[in-house]
């Protein structure tokens, strides 16, 4: 363990800071949370919304900005969409042409239908209006596709530690656009624990505004040096790769995908129980015979679906073996 107020902290910080600017396509500063993910969300709501958010809703994660927003004071609205579909960009420009709304969030890829919504087009609908701020959830798609921040426009850019970065959960990381800063300098009760303007000068010294969680740094030193390594292109070839593989099994096993077509997940597939069996039975039976552990459907579609994750280490050897474990239990 090293102290978290001194220079060898400072010293880690400054060395995994590049690699994650590039990563998240920023020349902006990227910061350490020691929080999940939900923190930065409800922070980006509290730095960033005065007049209203509008809240792009398609799933369980999605859905609950809604509620988060409301909770911090603020006006919200939703832009409510049946599970399973995409957000669709020109629904956001009609939404945004009423100018009810200075901010919007938007979770990339929504784990519990898996829907990968297409964040192209609706930066380029934000593009329309510069006074509007855009929150991006990339917690399940960060690292296992190609996202650029700063080229698609994005204000708060958020991820969190345990989806495709396969590190501990608990942790999060984010970044924040100058127009973002500006509108937090507008703002009071921004709180402190998620202030940005906090989090921007203690960065600049290389610190956290808290205490962090110095082996969740040391953790992510070592995955970016692995990312690094293997290289941006392979390993989101890697993803699509082990995608494909399970989008293959799902089609021959006899089910079907619960995202629509078009929009589904690289990261993660969501599969509709459309052969009509136990859920909970393949998950249990999975988990006792082969020590493999799915996740019987989220929320409202538990037992309707089951979910397969191919994101982070996994591999076309590692997710081979799980479709063959399930056909086995099957």
């Amino acid at each position: 363990m090293i102290g978290h107020r001194g220079e060898d902290f400072k010293n880690l910080y400054c060395g995994v800071h590049p690699k994650l600017q590039t990563l998240f396509g920023t020349k902006q500063p990227v910061f350490l949370c020691t929080s999940s993910a939900w923190g930065v969300m409800e922070a980006s709501i509290r730095n960033l919304v005065d007049r209203g958010v509008l809240c792009c809703m398609c799933g369980a994660f999605s859905d609950k900005w809604l509620d988060v927003a409301k909770r911090c004071g603020k006006n919200a609205e939703p832009l409510q969409v049946d599970w399973g579909k995409h957000i669709d960009h020109k629904a956001v420009d009609r939404r945004l042409a009423t100018g009810k709304f200075d901010t919007v969030t938007l979770i990339h890829n929504e784990t519990s239908t898996g829907v990968m919504n297409p964040l192209g087009e609706i930066c380029c609908i934000l593009a329309k209006y510069p006074d509007i701020t855009l929150v991006v959830d990339t917690v399940s798609s960060f690292s296992g596709v190609k996202i650029d921040m700063d080229a698609l426009g994005i204000d708060v850019m958020l991820t969190g530690a345990q989806k495709a970065l396969a590190l501990p959960p608990g942790f999060s990381l984010f970044s924040v656009s100058e127009k973002a800063f500006a509108r937090a300098g507008r703002l009071p009760n921004r709180g402190f624990y998620f202030d940005f303007l906090e989090f921007r000068k203690q960065q600049a010294q290389w610190m956290t505004p808290s205490t962090p969680s110095i082996a969740h740094i040391h953790a992510l030193q070592y995955k970016l040096d692995e990312i690094f390594e293997e290289g941006f292109e392979a390993r989101f070839d890697r993803h699509a790769r082990t995608n494909a593989l399970v989008h293959n099994w799902v089609r021959s096993a006899g089910f079907d995908f619960f995202a629509e077509e078009g929009f589904r997940s690289k990261t993660l597939t969501c599969v509709k129980n459309s052969r009509n069996i136990d859920v909970l039975k393949l998950a249990r039976d999975l988990r006792s015979k082969h020590h493999l552990v799915i996740d019987p459907g989220y929320g409202k579609i538990q037992g309707k679906t089951f979910r397969l994750s191919n994101m982070g280490d996994e591999t076309e050897e590692s997710v081979s073996v799980l479709l063959a474990c399930l056909d086995d239990v099957l």
